[in-house]
């Protein structure tokens, strides 16, 4: 019995080793590559900043300068899904003498909306609606690109031809041949943050539209390849 039992497991063990195959060498690497893309949506925001020597008079004026830039803003083709308030403050203005408490001299309030509008084309359009009514600041004014999948294939094909350039450039170097890609991980997609642009309005302007460039935006997208060794 003890016989039959060693030469069983002699016999799987030859088996098991006949079966096994040996792991393939291989090389990992990452791979980077990027799509240009036009941004097709735009935001920004303005407001409308008032003072006046009661808290009653500056919300006043400020209430009805604000609702002007808004009316004027839905005139030149804003829905009212792509507006929304986005600040309200109220600030007392003190003056300050030595070795005495501030003094109330007025009051400064600020309102403020931003715009998100997916038509790039009517951006100055609606920055000079708005400073034609009456705003008087304006900020942060940013491009994107509203659809992550656009550029997708393009960047990611670039990714994998530079993964697979440089597997074979390794390869090379040690005197071996590339096989086939044995994983493949994606980084994803790496869009550059928006970058704010700071503007000074006043009412009064000139009538022509703002002149604006949207220009075009990188997407950065990034694979870990690992090839098989020959």
């Amino acid at each position: 019995m003890k016989r039959f039992l060693i030469l069983s497991i002699v016999c799987a063990g030859a088996a098991f080793a006949q079966n096994a195959q040996p792991q393939p060498e291989t090389v990992s690497v990452t791979g980077n590559g990027h799509a240009t893309v036009a941004p097709d949506r735009y935001s920004f925001t303005a407001g409308v900043q008032t003072q006046a020597t009661t808290v009653d008079d500056a919300v006043r004026e400020n209430n009805t300068r604000i609702a002007a830039a808004i009316a004027a803003l839905k005139k030149a083709g804003a829905q009212d899904k792509e507006i929304r308030t986005s600040g309200f403050s109220i600030y007392p203005q003190q003056d300050y003498q030595q070795g005495s408490m501030p003094r109330i001299t007025g009051y400064q309030v600020s309102n403020s909306v931003t715009v998100t509008r997916d038509k790039v084309g009517d951006v100055g359009k609606l920055l000079q609606a708005a400073i034609s009514a009456g705003v008087n600041t304006a900020s942060g004014l940013q491009f994107e690109v509203s659809d992550p999948a656009r550029g997708r294939e393009e960047g990611l094909r670039a990714a994998f031809n530079d993964a697979k350039s440089k597997a074979m450039l390794l390869a090379s170097a040690a005197g071996r041949t590339l096989g086939r890609a044995l994983t493949i991980n994606e980084g994803g997609a790496s869009p550059p943050p928006p970058i704010p642009r700071m503007m000074a309005m006043k009412a009064g302007a000139a009538q022509a539209d703002v002149p604006i460039e949207a220009g075009t935006q990188q997407l950065d997208y990034s694979v870990s390849v690992t090839f098989e060794l020959r």
